[in-house]
């Protein structure tokens, strides 16, 4: 037998406080510092003119090791790094070979040019009246 007092009625309703809201404010949520792991191996492996593949492996590294601490502003700085010396040693890499074609083949249109205008002077013919 229950003695204590005030007795509670199990059927009346909880009284509710009044402007007692929990709100949480979600930002939009931020996509993880990507790090360009992958993207600096190759560079390493592939484009590695005047080493710039392996400082963006050196800071795509630094990159990963920072998002597993948890120091997401750091992570996304040297991944944004990474990106930039592996765009460098792409563009470092992929220009000179471009560039060395161009030369080669203007400067093959240009001897071709030179062929066909001396081949038609060496075959002028010239009358003996010329010589006179």
């Amino acid at each position: 037998m229950d003695t204590a007092y005030p007795r509670e009625d199990p059927r009346a309703p909880t009284p509710s406080k009044a402007g007692a809201h929990t709100a949480l404010t979600l930002g939009a949520p931020h996509p993880p510092p990507r790090d360009h792991l992958i993207w600096s191996v190759f560079s390493t492996l592939y484009l590695n003119l005047c080493c710039l593949g392996f400082l963006a492996l050196a800071y795509s590294i630094k990159a990963r090791d920072q998002k597993v601490v948890g120091d997401l502003e750091a992570a996304r700085r040297f991944g944004s790094k990474a990106k930039c010396y592996n765009i460098l040693a792409a563009m470092w890499t992929l220009v000179p070979p471009l560039l060395l074609l161009g030369l080669v083949v203007t400067g093959a249109l240009h001897l071709a040019r030179l062929a066909k205008d001396s081949a038609a002077f060496f075959s002028t013919k010239f009358d003996d009246g010329d010589y006179d």
